[in-house]
């Protein structure tokens, strides 16, 4: 199998963790730039993660010929009947930033007591191979959210995440442990055991 992967995200923090992960299976991500792809904006205006994510995959193999795998990713609060889910990079609007979004969250749930602050974060990674066949791996992890940013590791929202069986927020918590539990690294092992049955 072809281990050069076009990565479809342009986010150095997610090139960063599915690369931890997939170079354990001997892929090795390349980025858009790398490929050679042209500076194209992929709208993402799908319904769903897995529409979002199929999309991007999609739209950059299309351009470079290449396997490409993206990420869809985002926060699900369920006090928030599931906001900001897909618009989670853009929950403060189209200028907004990770410091925007978490404001905007805080204002949100500061009412809502901590037992029912409960949230996941999603990730869904898409795999587009040039003759059209398509891998969808969905990760989950669960857990609750603080009402003030908690820790300089990670990105996003992950200073605000509380993981189940754990004290401290995805902000504080070691990196490695992180790339263990993380949704990404779960969609990412589901990832792996697709790969491994479609090589046996």
């Amino acid at each position: 199998m072809d281990k050069m992967i076009v990565a479809a995200t342009q986010n150095q923090h997610k090139i960063r963790e599915i690369e931890a992960i997939t170079q354990e299976f001997g892929m090795k991500i390349i980025s858009r730039d790398e490929a050679g792809v042209p500076k194209v904006e992929i709208v993402e205006d799908g319904k769903t993660f897995e529409d979002n994510s199929y999309k991007k995959a999609y739209e950059i193999m299309k351009l470079c010929g290449k396997i490409t795998i993206a990420d869809d990713s985002g926060l699900v609060v369920d006090c928030l009947d599931g906001a900001p889910g897909v618009y989670s990079a853009r929950f403060a609007g189209e200028d907004g930033d990770d410091k925007a979004n978490n404001e905007k969250l805080i204002r949100l749930i500061k009412d809502v007591p901590y037992e029912k602050r409960t949230a996941r974060f999603v990730s869904v990674i898409t795999m587009v191979f040039p003759n059209g066949e398509t891998i969808v791996a969905r990760g989950e992890v669960e857990g609750h959210l603080v009402l003030e940013e908690q820790g300089a590791n990670g990105f996003g929202y992950d200073p605000l995440f509380v993981p189940v069986g754990y004290q401290e927020t995805f902000g504080i918590i070691d990196p490695e442990i992180k790339n263990r539990i993380s949704h990404r690294a779960n969609a990412l092992m589901k990832l792996k055991e697709k790969l491994q049955e479609r090589e046996a």
